[in-house]
């Protein structure tokens, strides 16, 4: 079972991309479970959902307390919040961010004992310059996809499309290849 723990904030598209990233994995033909957890029920504020993917039936129902992976959707969260509990050895760790890890004093990290492999990706940038507003969810599942491999391309544009009108999805599609383009490059120096 690969495990996956989203941060961000209320408004950023957290949870639509929980359930986004689980209809990715159900048009793949495996079994998958997204759902949310809310501290405080306003806008800013921090949210986490999760997401479950295998290829048997998934009868878990906690929180993610162990991630395989984190999506980082706010970098202000950085220093406000607990998010690396529970990460393993080799987790992967996934910044909406035009810093990199070592501008942001994390880059430790990827050097350390525990070896996480990192990567930032611009997605506000990318959603703000393709569909006009921030909302950094598409760009990120398909850097999730890239870093990962544990679901494809083709099966994160597919869930956008089914969660959008067409209009907006294909402005998201936009936004979600060229953020695999990108996550695609820096791979390889994470898998090194």
């Amino acid at each position: 079972m690969f495990q996956i723990r989203i941060h961000g904030r209320g408004g950023q598209g957290v949870v639509s991309g929980a359930e986004m990233l689980s209809v990715a994995a159900f048009l793949e033909g495996r079994y998958a479970q997204a759902f949310p957890s809310f501290g405080s029920e306003r806008m800013g504020a921090p949210v986490m959902a999760f997401c479950r993917i295998d290829d048997k039936a998934i009868r878990l129902r906690e929180p993610v307390l162990a991630p395989d992976a984190l999506i980082i959707q706010d970098q202000t969260l950085l220093h406000q919040v607990d998010l690396f509990s529970g990460l393993p050895a080799r987790g992967y760790i996934l910044l909406n961010s035009t810093k990199s890890f070592d501008e942001l004093g994390l880059g430790g990290f990827a050097r350390g004992v525990q070896r996480y492999r990192l990567c930032t990706l611009p997605a506000s940038e990318l959603a703000l310059k393709h569909v006009g507003r921030p909302l950094p969810n598409a760009a990120l599942l398909a850097g999730f996809a890239a870093i990962t491999g544990v679901i494809t391309l083709a099966s994160v544009l597919a869930a956008i499309r089914q969660k959008f009108s067409a209009a907006i999805a294909e402005k998201n599609v936009d936004a979600a290849t060229e953020a695999f383009a990108i996550a695609s490059k820096a791979r390889e120096t994470i898998d090194a």
